[in-house]
């Protein structure tokens, strides 16, 4: 039972990184845009967040998940997670082992960096 869970939730959190591309919540992907070729990137280090933080995240309306002690807010992917609430299971909590699961296209990993907003503080 727990691998068909595991399992569902890999394709669902798949998903959710093949269609969020147009949909990020913040802006950054904007100024990334507006930015010539010949500036160079501005160097930002990552805030940091402790799992108590993250678990506030658990709503529908406000969605953070852990991948590999990195934290992703993918609230404004929920609605049009293909799999409906699944994506809610680990909503607050470490999504890797489902994350990782053998359902993934490999484009999948590279997509998931649109949501980063910070690490899992120790």
């Amino acid at each position: 039972m727990i691998a068909v869970i595991g399992l569902l939730l890999g394709f669902l959190i798949s998903a959710l990184f093949l269609i969020q591309g147009k949909r990020r919540s913040n802006g950054d992907h904007q100024d990334k845009k507006k930015r010539s070729s010949n500036e160079p990137a501005e160097v930002v280090k990552p805030k940091s967040y402790s799992k108590s933080e993250v678990s506030e995240h658990n709503k529908r309306n406000d969605c953070w998940i852990i991948i590999k002690d990195r934290v992703y807010d993918v609230t404004s992917y929920v609605e049009e997670h293909p799999g409906g609430d699944a994506i809610l299971v680990h909503a607050g909590d470490d999504s890797t082992d489902g994350f990782f699961g053998p359902q993934h296209a490999t484009r999948v990993f590279d997509m998931i960096e649109d949501f980063y907003i910070g690490q899992l503080s120790q």
